[in-house]
């Protein structure tokens, strides 16, 4: 007879008596001062709330009947208490959890728990050895330590559990008077509480008593070995066979009869086998004996037990090499929750038992920062970081911070980029100069956002003709017209005859040979190519030509009749993103029709086909329609599909109104951020189109009718048809004017003062009465446009109210200031 697992591992709280009498039914009462007793079923009664409730813990039954008998809990212990024998021990200080900033090299501690423990023991073979006890003893794990004369601890010895005796102090309040060792000679030695480490994971009222998994899953253990040591009984004594034949056994001879009843016998050998029995005279008959025979339902009982026992270890079957039925996200989070709630608590409990022998300062911790599973939620993180990047959400010293690299602190790591041209919005003054967005502080003069536009700053002692003088001096060669020519991508200029003896004369060639610039240009073309230059303390030609050219930059006024966006501008842009729409929109149908189809969705739902008459994978449930729609996922991707597509308008529309105001063709951070703001908002309206969506698909799973799979393809089709159409038009339009404009204003703004701009609407009988109020009113730049208690920045506005936004298809007209 098979050695059988114990009725519950409660009983192993007391030792068993030869006679044990009738299990009673459980009772439980609480006693007079506060002493709660247990009346289990198996006949064992434990007084809880008085010292020496582990002493009946037999650890020996517990390994022999549990540990070894049980391939879950083998599997278990050996998944958790592997990591603590392979990872290395740390002794540091500072720093984060994933590393120390200052770490301690030659601690004995560090020679012990990761080299040599014992004479017998290596560091690996002893920390795999203390974490299977701390969870099988309820006692805990008594570690022994060996000190040197000096006072060096140079040993580390694990105690069995079941040969300790915890003396507890009544006298005084250190709890633990000393400990007794029994050795396998059968002789007692006292150890002092400062030689022993005691460690368990703590009872909740119990200071003497630890807990461990087992007690929970007792019941769960004992069922999962009975049922394999009945199956393996039902095996080795049923002899069933696969049928009958019954036939007439009139005249037969007895000793054939009883050799036919012999194939009876039991035994696996026997089983599957026809067996001939007797009938009634001239019977004969035939019984089936191959089906399913009542076996306790093992593979249920099984699985049940497996699930519990592993639950109760805190451990995933894919932790222990059966990944099977799960995606690679799915096996990643489970050895993700593993480490984070099972193993890292489990490492922590033990490594603290160690702390008493290290300085209040120092720390000591198993180095996990070699653990892929810990990379889960940081990965996700940095995934997550780079997308708000790449949308110019955040900087790229933020991005750092959030991947644990260190920062570089300069104004291109601290300034935001905005995709796709990556134009930089900075994040201070100082910044916006390094960036040259904007003067330097402290320059004089208004400077363009474009930084080849910037004139020189005042200062310096020197000349214009002899900065000039001094460069030549220093390289014969180019002259001042050469690096004119260098610095607008041209072939070097040919000077007049005779030689040049001034810098106006070499700027006065270079101003003949020249026919799209205005007089006092090239003096911009010289800053530029000499990228620094001092001011003149005394004036001088160069001097008269720079300062002509900085007067002509700063009164520039737009030609006669000024600047405006057209139908076309509008139009072709809108054009663009209907298509760019209608192709999203018609790839998205798809997808959700295929998701409405996929098995993974029907799985469990009345939608479900059976592939057999053994199916059992259908359902009374509805298709989770948030789950198939995805709206989320396609509203990110409408603005990413629809943001270059703006963004290049936008950069369009801003350089047109940059060259027209400026004669420079510029594209200012903000013009494209306009454009990313109307992408946005285009993906909120696609979100709220597949919001509609979910409605029909959940109130057409509601209605008591019958439904097929084909009805809800069908509706998904009757509602892109019907909707589609609206929404392509109303976002494109919508897109359209909010991106032009927004650029051409933002544009408009950077030019610098004295530009104003004039509301014009379209003048037909679409234009609301508020917009008709506006035509034709001016008003500077930057200053917003008031209806109705609103304020509008320029038509189309996606932070107005939507009342005054939406179906807009006004413009704005720019002009310089008659009065500037």
């Amino acid at each position: 007879m098979p050695r059988q697992f114990l009725p519950t591992l409660r009983g192993l709280l007391a030792p068993r008596t030869a006679e044990p009498p009738p299990p009673p039914a459980e009772t439980k009462d609480l006693l007079a001062g506060g002493v709660y007793t247990s009346m289990s079923f198996a006949g064992v009664t434990n007084v809880w709330g008085t010292p020496g409730r582990a002493d009946g813990w037999d650890l020996e039954r517990v390994i022999t009947e549990g540990y070894e008998r049980s391939i879950w809990i083998f599997k278990s212990i050996e998944a958790i208490s592997k990591h603590a024998s392979t990872l290395p021990i740390q002794i540091g200080r500072g720093g984060d959890e994933r590393e120390f900033e200052e770490t301690l090299e030659d601690h004995p501690l560090l020679k012990l728990l990761n080299k040599q423990a014992n004479p017998l023991e290596t560091g690996d073979v002893f920390k795999k050895r203390l974490s299977a006890q701390l969870l099988l003893s309820k006692k805990g794990v008594f570690i022994e330590k060996t000190y040197s004369r000096g006072g060096v601890l140079v040993r580390l010895d694990l105690l069995p559990p079941d040969r300790v005796e915890i003396i507890p102090d009544d006298v005084n309040a250190s709890y633990v008077k000393h400990f007794e060792f029994t050795d396998y000679a059968g002789h007692i030695r006292e150890i002092k509480p400062k030689n022993i480490i005691w460690l368990r994971d703590p009872h909740p009222t119990d200071p003497f008593c630890g807990v461990t998994p087992l007690e929970a899953a007792g019941l769960s253990v004992d069922l999962d070995v009975k049922a394999r040591t009945y199956n393996i009984s039902f095996i080795d004594n049923d002899g069933r066979p696969g049928g009958i034949v019954g036939i007439d056994l009139d005249g037969v001879d007895s000793k054939e009869v009883e050799r036919i009843q012999k194939r009876l016998a039991p035994g696996a050998h026997n089983a599957g086998q026809l067996t001939l029995v007797g009938t009634g005279p001239g019977g004969v008959t035939y019984v089936d004996t191959s089906a399913r025979p009542r076996e306790m339902a093992y593979e249920t009982l099984s699985s049940t037990a497996k699930n519990e026992i592993l639950s109760a270890f805190g451990v995933y079957e894919s932790v222990i090499g059966n990944a099977s039925e799960r995606t690679f996200n799915n096996a990643d989070r489970e050895e993700w929750n593993f480490w984070a709630h099972t193993e890292l608590p489990h490492l922590n409990l033990i490594a603290s038992a160690f702390d008493p022998d290290l300085s209040d300062d120092w720390v000591i911790r198993f180095d996990t920062s070699r653990v892929q599973a810990l990379e889960f939620p940081r990965r996700q993180a940095r995934e997550e970081a780079r997308k708000e990047f790449e949308a110019g959400l955040i900087t790229i010293d933020e991005y750092r911070q959030i991947a644990g690299r260190r920062v570089f602190n300069t104004p291109q790591t601290r300034a935001l980029w905005i995709s796709p041209q990556k134009a930089p919005v900075p994040a201070n003054d100082q910044d916006a100069a390094a960036l040259g967005l904007a003067p330097e502080p402290g320059a004089g003069g208004e400077l363009g956002t474009d930084p080849n536009a910037a004139l020189p700053a005042a200062g310096g002692g020197e000349s214009a003709a002899a900065a000039v003088a001094e460069a030549r001096a220093l390289e014969p060669a180019p002259t001042a017209a050469d690096d004119v020519a260098i610095a607008r991508g041209q072939a070097p200029l040919e000077l007049p005859s005779g030689p040049a003896t001034t810098a106006a004369d070499d700027v006065a060639a270079a101003r003949a040979e020249t026919t799209e610039a205005a007089p006092g240009e090239a003096a911009d073309d010289v800053a530029r190519a000499r990228a620094i230059t001092m001011q003149p303390e005394t004036a001088g030609p160069a001097t008269e030509d720079v300062e002509a050219a900085r007067r002509r930059l700063e009164t520039k006024a737009l030609p006669a009749e000024g600047f405006e966006v057209t139908d076309i501008d509008f139009d072709t842009l809108s054009m663009a993103v209907q298509a760019a729409l209608s192709a999203l929109l018609a790839r998205q149908e798809g997808v959700i029709v295929a998701r409405l189809r996929a098995p993974k969705t029907r799985k469990h739902t009345r939608f479900w086909e059976p592939e057999n008459e053994n199916d059992t994978r259908g359902g009374d449930a509805n298709i989770d329609e948030d789950r198939v729609v995805s709206a989320a996922r396609w509203a990110e991707e409408t603005t990413n599909t629809l943001a270059p597509i703006l963004q290049q308008a936008a950069s369009t529309t801003a350089r047109k109104l940059g060259q027209a105001v400026t004669g420079i063709e510029t594209v200012p951070p903000a013009a494209v951020a306009a454009a990313l703001v109307s992408a946005m908002y285009a993906g909120e309206a696609v979100t709220a189109l597949l919001g509609d969506l979910v409605e029909e698909l959940r109130s057409l799973q509601n209605l008591q009718v019958e439904l097929k799979l084909e009805d809800l393809e069908r509706a998904v089709t009757r509602f892109y048809e019907a909707a589609a159409p609206a929404l392509i038009s109303h976002v494109a339009e919508s897109c359209a004017v909010s991106t032009i404009n927004g650029a051409a204003d933002a544009a408009a703004e950077s030019a610098g003062p004295g530009v104003v701009r004039t509301w014009i609407t379209r003048r037909d009988d679409r234009v609301r009465p508020a917009h008709k109020a506006l035509h034709g009113k001016t008003l500077p730049v930057g200053t917003p446009y008031e209806i109705d208690g609103s304020q509008l920045r320029y038509p189309g506005d996606p932070f107005a109210p939507i009342a005054l936004t939406v179906n807009c298809r006004c413009r704005l007209h720019y002009d310089t200031d008659p009065k500037e």
